[in-house]
């Protein structure tokens, strides 16, 4: 007979399990403990002592004046290592399986499921995005979520896809085609009209007192 205590919801009181629970953090997976107390992945990494033990911390109290903000960024960063390899792939794959990260808004994708994807390596420049690998765009998630791309980085979903080519969709087969009644407009009635400084150029060209006999 099990003990009652075994049939008990075991509650992630950790920063890591408060972090990844957090509305709209629904993007980023749990990077494991001894991921992070690897010296090697952080290698490059600017952070305090401070910074890390926060993010280490198995019970984390956010009333805790210490906490300074930057435990963000040193997960995110130590985050965008971890999806590129085995087991971070492994981990994104379930999620990406599942849906978490939103499908493409293409109606000729047909709801094909979508990767995160940052802008920029670099922390600050940009929010994250999702990248369509049928159409192979990238789009605003659907609730925008504040999470920095650098989280993900640049490469992630390229990397994923080459580590899974299983997985890989092909691009879609329909394309949408502008008609009137029924019948195709001509790519030329498509273009945008140009505007009257620039044919106002074109006619100072053409009118240039070079162009008059003395």
């Amino acid at each position: 007979m099990s003990s009652p205590q075994s049939n008990e919801h075991k509650v992630d009181a950790s920063w890591i399990g408060w972090f990844v629970g957090m509305i709209g953090n629904e993007f980023v997976c749990r990077v494991p403990i001894d991921f992070i107390e690897d010296k090697f992945n952080l290698t490059g990494l600017e952070y305090f002592k401070e910074t890390l033990d926060v993010v280490l911390e198995p019970l984390f109290d956010r009333s805790v004046v210490r906490v300074s903000g930057y435990e963000e960024k040193l997960y995110g960063m130590i985050h965008a290592r971890y999806i590129v390899s085995a087991r971070g792939v492994k981990d994104m794959r379930l999620k990406y399986e599942m849906g978490d990260f939103g499908s493409c808004p293409r109606f000729y994708c047909k709801g094909q499921r979508t990767l995160p994807v940052g802008l920029s390596d670099k922390w600050g420049q940009s929010t994250v995005k999702i990248y369509c690998p049928s159409c192979r765009d990238v789009f605003r998630p659907k609730y925008r979520p504040k999470l920095d791309g650098a989280m993900f980085g640049t490469s992630f979903p390229h990397l994923f896809f080459m580590e899974l080519p299983m997985l890989k969709p092909k691009p879609p087969v329909e394309k949408y085609v502008p008609r009137i009644h029924g019948f195709r407009l001509h790519e030329s009635a498509l273009k945008p009209l140009e505007s009257s400084e620039t044919l106002t150029e074109d006619i100072g060209s053409t009118s240039s007192p070079s162009s008059f006999p003395n």
